[in-house]
C-alpha cells in the first residue's frame, strides 16, 4: 500500500493499480503525469472525481462525466488519438471534463471542448481540444437541461 499527503483529504492510501498516467501531463500541468482518482465523497459512483496529482500533492482536479451533464455529447477523437490511447473507437474510452467550483454550484463551468480520456484497460490518459466541434471551454453547470431535470 502506498501513500500520499493531500491538501484536500490528508494521507491517502492507494494501490499502484490505482493510478492513471498521462504521459504528456495535462494542459498547463505537464510535469503532472501520475494521477489517483478520488471519490469526492464516500459510496458516491464515479461521475464526479477529484484528479489527485502523485508528482504535486498541492494540484488536484474536480472532473465530472460530461454525459451526466449531456447525454448527447459526441466527442470525435482524431485517428492519432485514438491509436495512442490503443483503442478503435471512442466507445472503448471513458470522459472527464474539468469542473471550474464556484461559490454557487449551478454557477460551475466544465471544459466540454477539452476533455479527458482515459482507456480503463490501459489506465493510460490524455487530455485533447475538440477542434470542428460545437463545444465551449466553459459551459455553466446551471445551463444542462439534464441536471435541472434531475434536480
Amino acid at each position: 500500500m502506498l501513500t500520499l499527503k493531500t491538501r484536500d483529504y490528508g494521507t491517502v492510501e492507494y494501490e499502484e493499480s490505482d493510478v492513471l498516467s498521462f504521459p504528456d501531463g495535462l494542459f498547463g500541468f505537464t510535469e503532472c503525469k501520475h494521477f489517483i482518482p478520488l471519490c469526492l465523497e464516500e459510496g458516491e459512483d464515479n461521475s464526479i472525481l477529484l484528479l489527485q496529482s502523485i508528482e504535486m500533492p498541492e494540484i488536484a482536479f474536480v472532473v465530472i462525466n460530461p454525459f451526466v451533464l449531456e447525454p448527447d455529447y459526441a466527442p470525435v477523437l482524431r485517428h492519432e488519438e485514438l491509436n495512442y490511447l490503443q483503442v478503435s473507437s471512442e466507445n472503448e474510452l471513458s470522459f472527464y471534463v474539468i469542473c471550474v467550483l464556484h461559490e454557487d454550484y449551478l454557477d460551475n463551468t466544465v471544459n466540454l471542448k477539452c476533455p479527458i480520456i482515459l482507456n480503463p484497460t490501459t489506465r493510460t490518459g490524455m487530455q485533447v481540444i475538440l477542434s470542428d466541434s460545437p463545444y465551449e471551454f466553459r459551459h455553466r453547470v446551471g445551463d444542462f437541461s439534464a441536471l435541472l431535470e434531475n434536480k
